[in-house]
């Protein structure tokens, strides 16, 4: 994958990054004014830097209404349902924005793989899919549909970053790396994908994301362009006074377990 833009300075990443944010708050204001019910969908390959977006898009949002859905495997109670209630379940009510760190469409990409559904279950649920997001549509749900685009390459920059780093080594599985083997296969099921799921009512937007802060600032202007929003009235916020009273007997700063000051003993030898 070529890119033709250059990957963003950090200055101005932040600066930017800094705008969006005030703007994703007017935005989320906006949303729970007008009682609407927004689901974002983030899909793509292992490392593609679908997580890193998401984090950016909630940092500053009220998490009371807004949540990030990253579903576990499913039980053997879950496997015996319709495929698609486990992730009913977490839809928006009115005034909310959910969030899906990958989504119902696992079975069309790692269920499909690595071999964990049958052929049956994956064409039932291609067939039945766009059906299943027409009804969201009609219900009053906003979806919008992202998928990280990663190259080859890149995902195997991050991998060995993330298998060197202590700190991210949790992000890389064993099922990671078998999905590494298998880059063909899930490329195979991702046009696949599109080509029975990239429809008019509910469209793929690929988002490039080799170049991390590019991919973010990307997706997040994409996003706020799919509203029309306004900014609410903020409601005038006074802070009150302290309420006058007697002496009132404090405990001893001497009788609290204070946690250590690792703070000023890195100050020391900073001054030493």
């Amino acid at each position: 994958m070529e890119y033709q833009t250059k990957k963003l300075p950090k200055k101005v990443y932040e600066r930017e990054l800094r705008k969006l944010h005030i703007e994703l708050v007017k935005w989320q204001k906006w949303v729970v004014d007008q009682g609407l019910k927004v689901v974002v969908i983030f899909e793509g390959r292992d490392a593609a830097g679908k997580g890193g977006t998401i984090k950016r898009i909630t940092e500053t949002l009220n998490p009371r209404h807004c949540r990030v859905v990253a579903l576990p495997v499913p039980t053997e109670k879950e496997r015996t349902q319709w495929y698609f209630q486990r992730y009913v379940s977490h839809l928006p009510s009115a005034g909310e924005i959910v969030l899906f760190d990958r989504s119902w469409y696992n079975r069309a990409g790692v269920e499909r793989v690595m071999g964990f559904c049958t052929d049956e279950e994956y064409w039932e649920f291609i067939q039945t899919v766009p059906q299943f997001e027409d009804m969201l549509i009609r219900s009053g749900i906003t979806l919008i549909k992202y998928w990280f685009s990663v190259s080859e390459e890149e995902q195997e920059k991050r991998f060995q970053d993330r298998i060197e780093d202590p700190t991210k080594r949790w992000k890389i599985s064993q099922m990671d790396l078998e999905a590494r083997k298998k880059w063909h296969e899930y490329s195979h099921a991702k046009d696949t994908m599109f080509i029975h799921t990239d429809t008019d009512d509910s469209p793929w937007y690929v988002v490039e994301s080799d170049l991390k802060r590019n991919a973010r600032i990307n997706c997040i202007h994409h996003l706020l362009e799919q509203f029309d929003y306004k900014q609410v009235r903020p409601r005038e916020i006074v802070l009150p006074s302290i309420n006058q009273v007697g002496s009132v007997e404090r405990i001893p700063y001497d009788r609290q377990r204070l946690v250590p000051d690792h703070a000023k003993a890195l100050l020391d030898r900073e001054e030493d």
